[in-house]
């Protein structure tokens, strides 16, 4: 696999929760844990599983954390 986003951690699968239409992956990514919303559909094509290694790709613009 080739992709051109540079932040690419990989990791391994600790928690795969299904909903209606979209699924919440958490990947471990050394203590840290990263969690994906993306599509039953893509679960599925991906043959995603807990304990299985998988990569979080991070793409984007900006990321916002704020508190009070």
């Amino acid at each position: 696999m080739k992709i051109s986003a540079r932040n690419q951690i990989k990791g391994k699968i600790v928690e795969v929760t299904k909903g209606a239409t979209t699924s919440h992956v958490r990947i471990d990514i050394g203590g840290a844990v990263v969690t994906a919303s993306i599509t039953n559909a893509a679960v599925d094509e991906l043959k995603l599983a807990v304990g299985k290694d998988a990569y979080a790709v991070i793409k984007a613009s900006d990321v916002m954390v704020a508190v009070d």
